[in-house]
């Protein structure tokens, strides 16, 4: 079986809610585009996978895709996942983790398609299903902050993770207010996204810390190595850092080995794909630590997340990202928690997803090739 042509097809993404979750982001609304990577091959399959975000159009990462990753893999084997992954990361400063994360993701799709199974069969599983927690925008107050939280919990969500408005006095208010409204016993998390500086960041830490919260994610910047050392010399809390530390999958060694953070962190899209996902989730296991696998930014790459997370074992949960019309895009059937804040895996070949292929057809902006 041969590659033979690689297309991505722009689609357009409308009626984005005003959304914020940190100054990185800034606040967005209103169309993005998403993009369909079709790998089509002799055998009669295909496998695809979505490129961008909903603050992060698909075209300015698509052109470097065609141009750069394209040539690579056409008229290869689909199946040789590990030389082409290795070929393709080579092309990094040429291209994005985003690009090569879309091309890991198709051709693990292929792959799951040829054997009949979906992809963390393929993998070799570890469970079917996997707790989730709400993971929230920047709210206006922290009252909202606390009404949201307790909405989640008495709809059997498992968990909730803030994101605030990165003023640490203001932070450290909204973590009181929602541990106040849920209570000691429900399970919360702080994403402070790289907002502090170190003695900020000490302050907020050691509240989050007495409030009871399960990590704490993200306070210094996504490079600051050192900072996140001395931070964890001085807190309990569990520390979660490298979402957006630079480089691809190699870059956490430094992160262990200096004992900067207590969990690890990445997706198929920051990171390039389920082989990197998979690698370093191995890695962690080997050193005793979770690897938590952070939202993928649009619904495909949550179920490529998905069959990742069911096939590890040290990974607690599945983020969904608030508000679900910033986050949920181009999928007829997307993942859904159940009354027992569970998410299941997919059980059908590949990723298992279920494409709307009409939306994105009445939707289509171009398709380059």
């Amino acid at each position: 079986m041969k590659i033979t042509d690689v297309t991505l097809t722009l689609f357009a993404w409308d009626g984005i809610p005003e959304t914020s979750y940190n100054a990185h982001t800034g606040v967005f609304a209103g169309s993005s585009q998403l993009g369909l990577l079709t790998i089509t091959t002799d055998g009669g399959i295909e496998g695809h996978a979505f490129l961008g975000s909903s603050m992060y159009s698909a075209e300015l990462d698509g052109t470097g895709l065609i141009r750069n990753l394209k040539p690579i893999v056409m008229g290869q084997n689909p199946l040789d996942r590990q030389r082409l992954y290795q070929a393709i990361y080579k092309r990094n400063r040429h291209t994005t983790l985003r690009a090569i994360g879309a091309v890991d993701v198709a051709l693990w799709d292929i792959a799951g398609k040829v054997a009949g199974l979906p992809i963390h069969r393929l993998l070799g599983s570890y469970r079917d299903s996997v707790p989730a927690y709400a993971s929230s925008a920047v709210l206006p107050s922290a009252a909202a902050y606390a009404e949201q939280a307790c909405a989640y919990r008495d709809d059997g969500w498992t968990a909730y993770k803030i994101h605030p408005p990165t003023r640490w006095q203001e932070d450290i208010e909204v973590c009181e207010a929602v541990r106040a409204a849920v209570g000691d016993d429900y399970r919360l998390m702080l994403d402070s996204t790289w907002s502090y500086r170190y003695e900020e960041a000490l302050r907020v830490g050691r509240a989050a810390e007495a409030l009871g919260f399960y990590w704490y994610e993200d306070p210094l910047a996504d490079e600051d190595l050192y900072g996140c050392v001395k931070l964890r010399q001085k807190l309990d809390i569990p520390l979660m850092a490298t979402e957006y530390s630079p480089g691809g999958f190699q870059s956490y060694a430094p992160w262990i080995l200096q004992q900067a953070t207590d969990f690890l962190r990445g997706d198929v899209a920051v990171k390039g794909g389920i082989t990197a996902l998979v690698k370093t989730a191995h890695l962690a296991e080997a050193f005793a630590m979770n690897y938590e696998v952070h939202h993928g930014g649009n619904s495909l790459n949550n179920v490529a997340n998905l069959h990742v997370i069911a096939a590890i074992a040290n990974c607690e949960y599945f983020e969904v990202l608030l508000p679900e019309g910033a986050q949920k895009y181009g999928l007829a059937q997307d993942i859904e928690v159940d009354a027992d804040g569970l998410v299941h895996a997919p059980t059908e070949p590949g990723l298992g997803a279920a494409i709307d292929f009409d939306l994105i057809k009445a939707k289509q902006c171009a398709v380059l090739r």
